[in-house]
């Protein structure tokens, strides 16, 4: 691979920026795909467009990408279903007359954020479901949608990385159990892993902020001047009012459910092994099958009602579903551009041992903001923090959870992330407004665990 050098970190700082300005991520992304492009193959237009529509087609042939994106597209058949059946409703006005407490600006939002610490199964389904449950919560008693995508999105990844019985895990324990069979580090998978709990300085820090956040309703930057989406109570069918809380919570509890269960299975009985993205997609098609089954022969939506809600929350996706694409193949070619190859190389020379924590952390940050993806960063930063740990003698799973961290946190201001994405769709807000306002608080979860992590080096090594 040719060394582009500081070219391979500029074109996708291009899209980031061009992102924030123009308020438009899919011209953001085509434009910085055809530049990435245009570069890899010399600057030849000819080529460079081809090359991008071919990636842009190859990606269905990876079977994780096409699942995906079929789940996110019924996902959104699952959330029209409920609104159209009136289950969101029916759930609010439950709320209304059993528990008073929740229907209040500050409750809406400890409704999200409890959800997304209970449901730590898949940050996606933490998002989509926190979101679906509070954003009706959240209009009526004026509380910005850009504040719920805050809650939602703070609350998905940093949670399934805290709590790694899940697919996270599965990634994680993956990556450290390789570094062992190499004999690039030696120790006990699962013990190196779950002790880095105590060192994921980022989402350790996030969780407690967001709590700080909802309950002294602490608004800075963009967020203090983000508006309610006001939405009049009595414009919304009577009949809804009386629907039962379950034509939500039952299609809810079985997506969530679906997915350990899932995981056991695609992971021959070893959950930590099983399939993220196949375990997603069986959640979606036995829930879409458990609905049909529940309002149709149960009488609350006709036959073609239900076919032609499905087919509207398809439709109501696409728009997401194409981000979703675009922010794959981005990641192909920055691959191609050799970004992490060049960021690597950045941290190679005289560096002191201590500030490598730190140093890990920033880096994994910054592959996550220019890649939008955590995961990613994860599978190309680990085994880099893993050598460096072994050859300076620092404590491993300091290190694992600076590259925890550090994807985190760059994966949650970097507006082509796929989970910032999902967040702001669940939400129903803007998604650049919802990047820009979470941005702040993000800085501020990162300040602090850069803090922890030079302290620890320190400390540590």
């Amino acid at each position: 691979m040719e060394n582009l050098g500081i070219l391979s970190v500029l074109i996708p700082l291009f899209i980031i920026i061009m992102a924030i300005i123009t308020k438009d991520v899919v011209v953001s992304l085509i434009s910085g795909i055809f530049l990435g492009e245009l570069v890899i193959h010399h600057f030849n237009p000819f080529d460079a467009t081809i090359a991008m529509l071919d990636g842009f087609v190859a990606l269905f042939a990876e079977g994780w990408i096409t699942k995906t994106i079929i789940f996110a597209l019924l996902v959104g058949a699952i959330i029209k279903l409920i609104s159209d059946v009136g289950g969101v409703q029916g759930f609010i006005a439950y709320l209304d007359r059993k528990q008073k407490n929740i229907d209040s600006p500050k409750g809406a939002l400890l409704l999200a954020y409890v959800l997304g610490v209970v449901i730590f199964i898949e940050s996606s389904i933490t998002a989509l479901v926190a979101g679906t449950v509070a954003k009706p919560l959240c209009d009526k008693n004026g509380v910005s949608r850009e504040k719920l995508a805050f809650v939602c999105d703070s609350t998905s990844a940093p949670i399934c990385s805290l709590i790694p019985f899940n697919a996270w895990g599965a990634l994680l324990l993956g990556l450290i159990v390789t570094a062992i069979d190499t004999q690039v580090i030696t120790g006990d998978g699962i013990a190196l892993l779950v002790e880095s709990i105590i060192f994921n300085f980022y989402s350790l820090i996030t969780i407690f902020l967001v709590l700080a956040v909802i309950i002294f309703d602490i608004n800075i930057g963009p967020m203090a001047h983000a508006k309610p989406h006001k939405v009049e109570t009595n414009t919304l069918p009577k009949e809804h009012t009386h629907k039962s809380p379950l034509l939500m919570i039952l299609p809810i509890v079985i997506l969530i459910a679906m997915v350990p269960l899932s995981l056991y299975y695609t992971g021959n009985g070893d959950i930590l092994k099983g399939s993220g993205s196949t375990s997603v997609f069986y959640a979606v098609i036995a829930t879409l099958v458990f609905m049909y089954l529940y309002y149709v022969i149960g009488r609350h939506l006709k036959h073609k009602a239900y076919f032609k809600s499905l087919y509207a929350g398809i439709s109501d996706m696409i728009p997401i579903v194409l981000i979703l694409l675009l922010a794959f193949l981005i990641g192909n070619v920055i691959k191609g551009l050799g970004t992490a190859n060049y960021l690597a190389e950045l941290m190679q020379g005289n560096i002191s041992p201590m500030l490598l924590p730190l140093l890990i952390f920033l880096v994994a940050a910054l592959t996550a903001f220019s890649t939008g993806t955590s995961w990613g960063t994860f599978s190309i930063m680990m085994p880099i923090a893993l050598a460096l740990a072994a050859s300076f003698d620092i404590h491993i799973p300091l290190m694992i959870g600076a590259v925890i961290s550090g994807g985190i946190f760059g994966d949650h201001v970097s507006p082509i992330s796929d989970t910032t994405i999902i967040s702001s769709m669940a939400s129903g807000c803007d998604h650049i407004a919802h990047v820009r306002t979470q941005m702040p608080y993000a800085l501020i979860s990162a300040g602090l665990a850069s803090i922890l992590y030079l302290l620890m080096g320190w400390i540590m090594v």
